[in-house]
């Protein structure tokens, strides 16, 4: 059950992606921009032959080799139920419906669709599936480190009342 569910979550999730660059394209690739959230943000079309924020652009191809074997590994690691939580699962899913929204985009397209440019900071255009993979990836790191810390204070506490052994 929790296969499925996680498979309809990351097709839903890649579904809002792609309908998101889709509505995009139709009303922004002519040129047109429109500021939304009180001109915090500008939604501008933006095809991206690179990664984030640019980078490997033209680098198409080597690109979609990194973004397919981090897609199947992450697969790997969440339908194989290696995950140590329901969180970490959702983490998973983000990271892989964002990588499969913009790997779509560069089998089409050649470049992935970018559109959200923040305007009250320079920063690079981005896209949904961008921020799938940008929030995904923040907090599976933060819980890691969380478990890391958490482990290391057990431990230490378990040292602290362990009795002491005068052999």
């Amino acid at each position: 059950m929790f296969q499925l569910v996680s498979v309809i979550a990351i097709a839903l999730l890649t579904l809002l992606d792609r309908l998101s660059k889709m509505a995009v394209v139709a009303a922004f690739k002519g040129g047109n921009t429109k500021d939304f959230l009180f001109g915090l943000f500008k939604f501008r079309y933006v095809e991206n032959t690179g990664a984030a924020f640019s980078i490997f652009a033209d680098n198409t191809l080597a690109l979609s080799v990194f973004t397919v074997l981090v897609i199947i590994l992450c697969l790997c690691i969440l339908l194989g139920k290696k995950t140590s939580s329901r969180f970490a699962s959702v983490c998973l899913i983000l990271i892989i419906a964002g990588g499969i929204g913009n790997e779509i985009d560069r089998i089409a397209y050649g470049y992935v669709v970018d559109f959200i440019d923040p305007q009250f900071m320079k920063f690079a255009v981005f896209n949904v599936a961008d921020c799938f993979i940008t929030v995904g990836a923040i907090l599976l790191m933060c819980y890691e480190f969380y478990l890391l810390f958490k482990e290391k204070k057990e431990q230490k506490i378990n040292k602290e009342t362990e009795p002491e052994n005068n052999d």
